[in-house]
């Protein structure tokens, strides 16, 4: 069996993204391989709940955080509260992922407790993005452009397994007109 990590945008998808992450994820399920992604909205969500319809007691599915589900929980309620991301938005991940950990434990490889900081958060998340290529055998990337990012963590994501020399697909997407 082999772990193909998911990467792409938190901020911004769209009909099209959808469909491709469903499609490859769907593929990689149906031939006995599993994923590997971070647990954020986005690409990840939409991922993990494509790969749970596949393998629905989670034993090929791995989702790393950069904290604990705990931490991880609190900011993005606190997100919410700021408006960066909707409180459905921020609900929904939440009970993804805490169904996920019900279901399998195993399966969401959470990190240390310490939480987010201005000055840590790039740090962990970047941190995560290693742990995801260090498990994988392959990565699938969703680079999305938008007017509030360039895709600078996919594009850390990718850098990082190039330099592992597995196989990487990217996938580029510009939504910053949109």
């Amino acid at each position: 069996m082999k772990w193909i990590g998911i990467s792409g945008s938190w901020r911004k998808t769209n009909d099209e993204i959808e469909e491709k992450v469903r499609n490859i994820v769907r593929e990689v399920m149906m031939r006995g391989d599993g994923i590997i992604c971070g647990g954020a909205l986005g690409v990840d969500s939409i991922a993990l709940d494509e790969a749970l319809k596949h393998n629905p007691n989670a034993e090929r599915i791995k989702v790393f955080l950069p904290t604990t589900l705990e931490v991880y929980s609190a900011h993005y309620r606190k997100h919410a509260s700021m408006g960066a991301v909707t409180n459905d938005q921020a609900e929904n991940l939440i009970l993804q992922l805490s169904g996920l950990k019900e279901i399998n434990p195993a399966a969401l490889v959470e990190g240390p407790k310490s939480g987010f900081t201005e000055e840590t958060k790039k740090e962990k998340y970047y941190g995560r993005n290693s742990d995801i290529v260090n498990a994988s055998d392959e990565l699938v990337a969703f680079r999305v452009k938008t007017k509030e990012s360039e895709g600078l963590g996919t594009a850390d994501a990718i850098e990082k397994a190039q330099k592992k020399n597995i196989p990487v697909r990217v996938f580029e997407y510009d939504l910053s007109s949109k």
